[in-house]
């Protein structure tokens, strides 16, 4: 819609990419594939956020569409830019839908059984913030093998500037560990890379892809709990903000919330401050969501 602006920098790929593998590694194990990875340490300019929802989208499809066998994420140099690839093995494109799976509302024929349509917009949007970017996005396909798509990113001559790193004390990695913490989020996949995460920290996890199925995991949200953290865009047009609201209006006393979006916009900001919400922004890096957490469960 015109409202989202780039913001390029250099930074270090294995940022982006170790963190999205680790994620989508549970995701296709959970529909019985395989993701294989192949790390790259190389330095790109682009925008983390925006390249990282490319790439979730590319991912999330090369597993929705693939049966069986693998899906693989790497890259490979080329010239001045590095291309950053997933592969699949799944039911591949006909060549006279290339140009066609790119617009919006469209999908492909046939994907696994278990898996919800989704509304056609995914390639969309990846074409539309690759031309914000500037990158360059390709797709080769081979009906009943596979398919490759592909976003090439510029190099990077200079190196990002280093960011102190937050200091976990010793009182605040003790919060993490035994706190039940409730996911509330409409994709699988995060739900998944989500439950990994908070696990490895120690805490007690419930996820769900909507209010419904949270209620029925937790006594009709009665269930003691320390944290909730809710996506801000869920389905039904419903949003992360009236969902705490509701959950918490059950309740005897309110759970603390974090909300995580993609939406940048000043007016959602000043919204969830205003409600005492923590915000973070996609993608979410471990060490920052740790720390937002631990601040949490330390307030009185």
């Amino acid at each position: 819609a015109g409202v989202i602006t780039a913001d390029i920098a250099p930074f270090a790929l294995s940022e982006l990419l170790d963190n999205l593998a680790a994620e989508y590694t549970q995701v296709a194990r959970s529909e019985g594939l395989q993701l294989h990875f192949i790390g790259c340490s190389a330095l790109v300019r682009s925008d983390i956020q925006l390249l990282a929802r490319i790439l979730r989208n590319l991912l999330s499809n090369a597993i929705r569409y693939t049966y069986s066998g693998r899906v693989v994420l790497g890259c490979r140099r080329e010239h001045q830019r590095l291309s950053i690839q997933v592969w699949d093995t799944g039911m591949g494109i006909a060549e006279e839908r290339l140009e066609e799976i790119f617009q919006e509302f469209k999908r492909g024929d046939v994907q696994r059984p278990d898996q919800d349509r989704g509304l056609g917009l995914g390639l969309a949007i990846v074409e539309k913030i690759a031309r914000i970017l500037g990158h360059r996005i390709t797709v080769r396909s081979w009906p009943g093998r596979g398919s490759m798509f592909s976003v090439q990113v510029p190099l990077s001559n200079s190196a990002p500037k280093a960011l102190p790193k937050p200091v976990m004390s010793e009182p605040m990695l003790e919060r993490l560990q035994g706190a039940r913490v409730w996911v509330l989020d409409n994709d699988a996949a995060i739900c998944a890379g989500m439950r990994t995460l908070l696990e490895g920290w120690g805490c007690q996890v419930v996820t769900a892809l909507s209010e419904q199925d949270l209620a029925r995991q937790v006594d009709n949200y009665h269930a003691q709990a320390d944290l909730l953290i809710a996506d801000y865009h869920l389905d039904d047009e419903r949003n992360g903000v009236d969902a705490v609201a509701r959950i918490n209006a059950r309740r005897a006393s309110a759970i603390p919330a974090m909300m995580i979006t993609a939406n940048y916009s000043n007016e959602l900001k000043q919204q969830i401050r205003e409600l005492g919400h923590t915000l973070m922004h996609k993608p979410v890096r471990p060490m920052k969501l740790k720390t937002a957490m631990s601040h949490l469960l330390g307030r009185p």
